[in-house]
């Protein structure tokens, strides 16, 4: 009965003890609610899976259009790509908040098989216990997201927004060569250049900056997180992974 069982807290070994004796790990009911469990948190994974695809599709598709407008018509300004900048990182953003929700349902999965499913495998039913039951029944009345907003956002940069960036980056500059102002007939010179990025009621400086934080902001954001951040998955050669080459 769930009123035996001792409630949820620092003491993990009374909590042990109690699953201990209600649970036989050889126990069919177990085993198949397990699997359905299991089951269950894969489905919910990928369903957050497609929505992280779904914003990359449109932050991409976006692009694609501005771009596609940029250099077809001589007429439309270099503005252009600075909107096409906002459209992006308003993808990054949400998209960064769906991984919190994708990668705290992954953490489970991850619990289920690395705890349950590799003993199965391995035939070790002593490696069941511990208290990763604990902490699973604990984020599934209480659950809790796994990584920060600001991590989030960088692994979702590192994935794929920090190319995106940089490639909007490259158009713009592109754009303003192929096409420059009026008042700037021809860009040869760092100074030409510089004044080529005025823009309507927009000075040099406003458009320089916003060019050059977005490009040091990605590139830092990025290196930070590949130095401090994990991941999901490890390279080649820092696992027993590495037994599975060759």
């Amino acid at each position: 009965m769930v009123s035996n069982v001792p409630g949820f807290d620092d003491d993990s070994d009374a909590v042990l003890e109690a699953f201990r004796d209600q649970e036989k790990m050889h126990d069919h009911g177990y085993i198949t609610a397990m699997s359905h469990f299991y089951r269950g948190e894969v489905g919910r994974i990928m369903v957050w899976r497609q929505r992280l695809d779904t914003t990359t599709t449109w932050a991409i598709t976006s692009t694609c259009t501005i771009f596609t407008v940029a250099f077809s018509f001589k007429e439309v300004p270099h503005l252009i790509f600075f909107f096409n900048l906002a459209i992006v990182l308003i993808m990054l953003w949400i998209e960064a908040r769906r991984y919190r929700f994708y990668d705290a349902f992954r953490a489970r999965a991850r619990m289920l098989e690395a705890h349950f499913l590799v003993p199965v495998i391995l035939r070790q039913e002593s490696k069941l216990e511990g208290n990763w039951r604990k902490l699973v029944a604990e984020d599934l009345l209480i659950p809790a997201f796994k990584v920060s907003m600001f991590e989030s956002i960088g692994r979702r940069l590192k994935r794929n927004y920090a190319f995106i960036a940089i490639i909007i980056l490259s158009a713009w500059i592109t754009k303003i060569f192929i096409h420059p102002p009026p008042n700037v007939p021809k860009i040869d010179t760092i100074k030409t250049f510089y004044e080529a990025l005025s823009i309507g009621g927009f000075s040099s400086w406003f458009v320089a900056a916003v060019m050059l934080g977005t490009f040091i902001s990605v590139i830092s954001f990025t290196l930070y997180i590949t130095k401090n951040s994990t991941g999901e998955i490890t390279e080649i050669g820092k696992s027993s992974r590495s037994n599975w080459m060759g």
